[in-house]
């Protein structure tokens, strides 16, 4: 092994290679935190091997991304309009080439460090307005202690371009980004294949124990090209590039989209998994200053599960500590039990079936018995170019009608406190269709 270079394994992608820089990486406060932050909350309540970190993910989406930029930057898989487009791929800057390598691993090792404990529960309403954890990523990317590691890599990095590539432009709407950021941070954090998404995939599949995310991930990053976007449907391309497959990959595409759509309708999506966010997001609310986490750097950074999960015990043990109660329910496994889906038959009558059912529920029960669950998930398939054997650009919409039908995952759930159960469900089998029909708006003659 060459010298300053160390290997880690990694249960999914075998090895992770790190250099001495990057392992300063690794060695920081805010990446070593990720040890203590839960990749998928309290999923383990439910599936007991979903117990890995935020840690691992991140050194495996180093990886992916590390292998998607070699695939397509290798010269054999550019066309000279792509070359001429992104500086950085001309023969004769070879030097970027090499410098935006290292800013992508970097990036990706960095992607989540901003998650708050528990990674994705409660983070829209543990946080101010206008925060979410990607702000707080790009905070401490420009920390001072991250600052000393780019600037002790020869060439020195820019936090910045490390910023950019970790979040996205759609996370960074106030920085600039050109064509070639927007490309790299697509690696990392893109809709239809970013590598984000590819390794959190596998690694929960893997720990969960069900093989629902599983799918050719070699035959996918074999297949990605830099390519233009189709300008319509004649097959012809637009100026401006981003990440497609070679038309040999969209089943690969495709066995990555259903995958995602069966993880989360089996496992992120999974009724008491998804109760187990509310209540601890309930707790969080009482246990936190004024309900919020902090978003000062030295606070959000002491925060971990480690200190969530000693405060729950202690509250299960006194009944006069703050949320008592949410963490009873959590400690205990005394959580609401789940009373009402939402099928086909009651958002043909009202889209909104479980929020009218919730209100209906509390005005005869009282509000505190019942937690409602929605979420509006978007079914449309990804939208990116492939190339055709034939050398012509098209959109996957238009290759691909698994892309373009897939089915959406529905959550609108409604859930009640134990003690309520029998009498609720009895009200729900006699009340169900008034409380959901619409009420007929009165118009004045």
């Amino acid at each position: 092994m060459a010298s300053g270079v160390h290997e880690i394994r990694d249960p999914i992608h075998v090895f992770v290679r790190l250099d001495d820089a990057e392992r300063d990486v690794l060695d920081s406060g805010p990446l070593q935190r990720l040890r203590h932050i839960h990749q998928l909350a309290l999923t383990c309540l439910v599936y007991p091997g979903a117990t890995h970190k935020r840690f691992e993910h991140s050194l495996g989406v180093m990886e992916l991304a590390s292998r998607v930029f070699d695939v397509v930057t290798n010269p054999a898989n550019l066309r000279d309009e792509i070359r001429d487009l992104l500086p950085p791929l001309k023969l004769t800057t070879s030097d970027d080439l090499r410098y935006w390598r290292r800013v992508l691993r970097m990036a990706a090792l960095c992607h989540d460090v901003g998650h708050l404990p528990f990674s994705h529960a409660g983070e829209k309403d543990l946080l101010p307005p206008d925060w979410d954890h990607e702000r707080l990523t790009r905070i401490i990317i420009c920390s001072e202690e991250m600052k000393q590691i780019w600037e002790s890599v020869t060439p020195p990095l820019r936090p910045q371009h490390i910023e950019k590539v970790a979040v996205g432009p759609r996370k960074a709407k106030d920085l600039h980004f050109s064509d070639w950021e927007t490309l790299l941070a697509e690696i990392i954090v893109g809709d239809a294949f970013g590598v984000d998404r590819i390794d959190y995939l596998l690694r929960d599949s893997y720990h969960t124990g069900v093989a629902y995310g599983r799918f050719d991930h070699y035959r996918l990053i074999d297949t990605l090209r830099i390519l233009m976007q189709p300008q319509s449907d004649t097959g012809n391309s637009s100026s401006a590039p981003s990440l497609g497959v070679e038309e040999g990959g969209i089943q690969s595409v495709e066995a990555l989209m259903i995958a995602r759509y069966f993880m989360y309708s089996q496992v992120y999506f999974h009724r008491t998994r998804r109760i187990y966010d509310i209540h601890l997001t309930d707790y969080l609310k009482e246990w936190l200053d004024d309900g919020l986490f902090p978003t000062t750097l030295d606070g959000f950074l002491a925060i971990t599960d480690v200190e969530v999960l000693a405060s729950l015990r202690a509250a299960v043990r006194d009944r006069n500590c703050k949320g008592h109660l949410h963490a009873q329910r959590i400690i205990r496994r005394e959580h609401f039990k789940r009373l009402y889906s939402a099928n086909p038959s009651d958002r043909r009558v009202n889209l909104e079936s479980g929020r009218a059912l919730t209100k209906a529920l509390g005005t005869e029960f009282g509000d505190e018995n019942f937690r409602h669950d929605h979420l509006a998930h978007q079914s449309d398939g990804p939208d990116f170019p492939v190339r055709m054997h034939d050398g012509t650009i098209w959109s996957s919409l238009a290759v691909s009608e698994a892309l373009k039908h897939l089915p959406p995952i529905p959550l609108d759930y409604i859930f009640v406190d134990r003690a309520f159960e029998q009498k609720a469900k009895k009200w729900v089998e006699a009340n169900l269709h008034s409380a959901i029909k619409p009420k007929e708006e009165h118009i004045d003659e």
